[in-house]
């Protein structure tokens, strides 16, 4: 079977590509100059926790009696990433008009998200609009980017229960 490999080593394949996807965000933000929203945001904090965990995992297996987790944590980090699919089918939805988005809906605006030209037109007195979550900023074959990434999230968490699944099978 070709997933069999990635599948071996879930945990390691997790934490990969939760970097990658935080990687891919980050170089949108900083190249692409597209400033997160807050359910943006929310979706990196998923890949934050299955890094982590997947991190903890790691090191937590290979512990004397860790052998016993293996299983738990595909099964853990399956629930994460189908988290991380509804938080972002609920951003595509809000874009697609389906149902409002939150409230609280711009950019946390700390310094980190704010680029030169919007700390300029700050000083020079112009009101900045925040990203809204109900307003796709890049689409590609019809999706959004919260569109993408509930596909990606959605396979990632069928990737990690056939990994528990296969850690059944092996114990």
């Amino acid at each position: 079977m070709p997933l069999t490999p990635i599948l071996d080593r879930w945990r390691l394949t997790a934490l990969l590509v939760s970097a990658l996807m935080l990687a891919i965000a980050h170089g949108f933000q900083t190249f692409g100059g597209y400033q997160p929203c807050t359910l943006c945001l929310r979706q990196r904090e998923v890949y934050w926790v299955a890094g982590a965990l997947a991190l903890a995992f790691m090191i937590l297996v290979r512990l004397p009696g860790g052998a016993r987790l293996r299983q738990l944590s595909c099964w853990a980090l399956g629930l994460v990433f189908l988290a991380g699919c509804g938080i972002a089918v609920y951003h595509a939805g809000a874009e697609w008009k389906f149902w409002p988005g939150p409230s609280t809906c711009s950019s946390a605006g700390g310094a980190g998200g704010v680029s030169a030209a919007s700390m300029q037109a700050l000083i020079n007195g112009a009101k900045i609009r925040p990203p809204a979550c109900d307003q796709a900023a890049w689409v590609f074959a019809g999706l959004s980017m919260a569109g993408w990434n509930a596909l990606a999230s959605l396979g990632l968490a069928v990737l990690s229960f056939a990994a528990a699944l296969r850690e059944r099978s092996r114990a």
